[in-house]
């Protein structure tokens, strides 16, 4: 008797879970506050989208369906595979460009979490022969480089969307090895071992084009960015700690 009245209820959360698209539990809570941060930080405001890699099945990962970020709850997260086909949701409900993540994820065994956006302060490094470059420590993490992926050299001319597995595959190699990647006239693409270093990294990044454009516009002199050891012994940080539980309580508080 006491297994039946634990099996029958076990059964019906099973059941919810199949018709959400993916379970409710703590990392779906985490990725829906990391909606909320990213838009409220200006990282992603009506388009653009987070995802993470599900730690129930790293062939899995969990992106919310097509929506703004800032309106996303645990009712809209939906679990894909690598080939970002839903595991239990309409297709048709997800984001255009979620190909973007299950390439990256399919490519790279070490990137846990993705931010696609669309921040005005990228769009010129992407546009320009100017490589994005760190002159913050807070993003010394692009001490690597920021290649920046031309669509038209993998799908001729398009709409500028990466709108299937071909477009999203091309992507991935551009990315290689490195922390982020810029997409011409469309915007970035940040990657990282958790959802709160990638959220970091997306609004550090953002804010280190910003300050890079400014020190170019001051014009007369030298730019004087980090240099490669400097980057790398400033990349680590605290993993953008501090700064998610500022976040989190902004975006938390009632």
């Amino acid at each position: 008797m006491k297994t039946g009245r634990w099996f029958l209820p076990g059964m019906a959360l099973l059941a919810a879970e199949c018709l959400l698209g993916a379970p409710h539990n703590a990392q779906v809570d985490e990725l829906v506050i990391a909606n909320h941060i990213l838009a409220s930080i200006g990282v992603l405001d009506a388009y653009g989208h987070v995802s993470v890699r599900d730690e129930r099945n790293p062939n899995h990962y969990l992106l919310a369906r097509h929506m703004a970020a800032g309106l996303v709850t645990a009712d809209d997260i939906i679990e894909y595979d690598l080939d970002s086909k839903p595991v239990n949701a309409n297709e048709s409900t997800g984001y255009t460009e979620r190909f973007i993540h299950g390439n990256i994820y399919k490519a790279r065994k070490d990137v846990m979490a993705v931010v696609h956006f669309h921040a005005s302060e990228v769009i010129p490094f992407g546009v320009t022969d100017i490589p994005l470059r760190p002159v913050y420590h807070m993003a010394a993490f692009l001490g690597p480089g920021v290649p920046v992926f031309e669509i038209r050299k993998a799908g001729g001319v398009t709409d500028m969307l990466i709108r299937n597995n071909t477009l999203g595959q091309a992507l991935a190699q551009t990315l290689g090895d490195k922390p982020a990647v810029l997409l011409r006239g469309h915007g970035a693409v940040v990657v990282a071992p958790s959802l709160h270093v990638v959220t970091g990294r997306a609004y550090y990044m953002m804010v280190d084009a910003r300050v890079q454009a400014q020190a170019l516009q001051l014009g007369g002199g030298k730019v004087h960015y980090l240099e490669p050891e400097e980057a790398r012994k400033a990349a680590p940080q605290d993993g953008y700690e501090r700064a998610w539980d500022l976040w989190k309580q902004s975006v938390t508080r009632k």
